[in-house]
């Protein structure tokens, strides 16, 4: 396995262990969100599906599916991190003048803030990167947002909404950190805290008091500090392991884990727009420099397999949500057996893939011409 200077990992699928201190301890997360959450209409406990054919095909005594294909009136979880970080700014703020609220998206993100920006009684901005399926454009506009396609990349666009947002009258609401920015985000991830609490008593509804090994597939890393923040609190009496998985042609927090510090990678086209992104958020970094077990990468082709093999299973898997199951899937048998070993998972565990979208949240990419 190997990451080239611009970022991008040689070998498809592969796996970079990260050797992190097992007793190492997270911030507690916000326990309001859930609380939250559940006074917002549309609130629902997502599905968690259990998956037996899975669970033989990769050898371990249970696997589980987390899916999010519909959360809150939306394809994709992103709207637990949208609305809170839309509620909470809204709170700050002079109540009697109207803001737009500014994001920038490959797709589910925006819709989310769209979304919540209307239903708290503000306008919304969203810019697109170059690429974006018109689809995804038309779903976001459908929420009432103002849609700005922009020539590059999803960092580019990220660097535009930022400018834009500095403007009288607007606010950013960004699912990436950066220096000085980083409030919101860190709203964002306490949003995400609810996935984790309701998986944890349907989990408990099921006779298990813990997984073993939860996959979480990974953009700029929120969702993923999210897990970390649930999984590594103080007092556990059993560690659960936490991975992420990315494309192999965008996998920045693949690469600033081998690195050992944030690297910002190039990107390419994949079918996992929603994990299209070159720069892992400045919030999440030492989260996971610290607390992530194994860092994953797959691809388009193993992404689509997995997909269809979940479907036929009857889980909505969009390219995303399917990506955790096609990371596991395409070890190679050598791969496999270390993969195990680093993370201690046997015949006997218990497997959390998250499902983050269903097959319509997200169409394609297209090619730039």
């Amino acid at each position: 396995m190997r990451v080239t200077q611009n970022g991008r990992v040689t070998s498809n699928p592969t796996w970079f262990a990260n050797h992190c201190d097992p007793a190492w301890t997270a911030p507690q997360p916000d326990p309001s969100a859930i609380a939250f959450h559940r006074r917002l209409p549309g609130y629902a406990v997502t599905p968690l599906v259990e998956l037996p054919l899975i669970a033989r095909d990769l050898d371990v005594g249970r696997v589980f599916a987390k899916v999010e294909s519909q959360r809150l009136g939306l394809p994709a979880f992103k709207g637990l991190g949208a609305s809170c970080a839309v509620s909470r700014i809204l709170d700050q703020l002079d109540g009697s003048r109207q803001v737009t609220i500014v994001t920038a998206t490959d797709g589910n993100h925006g819709r989310a803030v769209a979304r919540w920006a209307v239903h708290f009684g503000q306008r919304a901005k969203v810019l697109v990167p170059e690429g974006v399926h018109p689809d995804a454009i038309a779903a976001i506009r459908s929420e009432g947002a103002d849609v700005e396609q922009v020539d590059g990349t999803y960092d580019v666009a990220v660097e535009l909404a930022a400018s834009v947002g500095d403007q009288d009258h607007h606010v950013l609401i960004q699912d990436t950190a950066w220096r000085g920015y980083e409030e919101i985000p860190g709203w964002i991830v306490d949003g995400y805290d609810t996935l984790f609490v309701e998986f944890d008593q349907q989990l408990s509804d099921r006779t298990v008091r813990r997984p073993d090994l939860v996959v979480v597939p990974t953009g700029v890393g929120s969702l993923l500090q999210a897990a970390l923040f649930h999984f590594r609190q103080p007092g556990s009496h059993a560690r659960t392991a936490v991975v992420s998985v990315e494309p192999g042609n965008a996998a920045c927090v693949y690469a600033s884990v081998a690195a050992g510090r944030p690297v910002s990678v190039t990107t390419e086209v994949t079918s996992m727009a929603g994990l299209n992104c070159g720069t892992i958020s400045s919030l999440a970094w030492p989260i996971i420099a610290a607390g992530l077990d194994a860092a994953l990468v797959t691809n388009d082709t193993a992404v689509a397999r997995s997909a269809e093999m979940l479907a036929d299973m009857g889980v909505d898997a969009g390219p995303c949500g399917a990506a955790s199951l096609a990371a596991l899937s395409d070890l190679g048998d050598s791969e496999a057996i270390a993969f195990r070993s680093h993370v201690g998972i046997d015949g006997d565990s218990t497997v959390v893939l998250l499902i983050t979208e269903g097959r319509s949240a997200n169409p394609p990419r297209q090619k730039s011409r």
